[in-house]
């Protein structure tokens, strides 16, 4: 899992339309990369359109958002259509880069144990170095501190 003051590793993965994303192409802006459980999920939603409300200062501080679940790029579409999201949501079928981040573990509901994602996420400068990371955090703080990690 990258730490704060690391650089964050580099990973390539198809967008909701199919299309290969990877870290590096954002080298010279920051980059909010969320992590969350299921598209169209109450908690993901919070988390998604959080984002979204915030997006004007995501860009006013030179940056983007990212979101990573194990969701198929059609249901990406399909959530990112429905609630006007500015940016892209990422598919890890195989929860390969969730896994080397850290964020694909044990976790339970109802008292049912199961693998699944915790909600994270990590703010990374425009060099590729994380700054901030929070992992098993709330959607709503996920947001106020990411967007807080960006500074200026």
């Amino acid at each position: 899992m990258p730490a704060v003051g690391e650089t964050a590793p580099d990973f390539e993965l198809l967008n909701q339309d199919g299309k290969p994303v990877k870290l590096s192409d954002y080298r010279g802006q920051k980059v909010i990369l969320f992590a969350y459980p299921k598209a169209g999920t109450s908690g993901c939603t919070t988390q998604a359109c959080g984002f979204r409300d915030e997006f004007p200062k995501v860009e006013s501080g030179n940056a983007v958002v990212l979101g990573i679940s194990p969701d198929e790029p059609k249901a990406l579409l399909k959530w990112k259509q429905k609630e006007n999201l500015p940016y892209d949501l990422l598919s890890d079928l195989d929860h390969a880069v969730l896994d080397a981040w850290g964020v694909w573990g044990e976790k339970s509901m109802y008292g049912r144990k199961f693998m699944g994602v915790i909600r994270s996420h990590w703010v990374i400068d425009e060099n590729g170095v994380v700054v901030d990371e929070q992992v098993k955090i709330s959607p709503k703080d996920s947001v106020k501190k990411a967007v807080a990690a960006l500074g200026g």
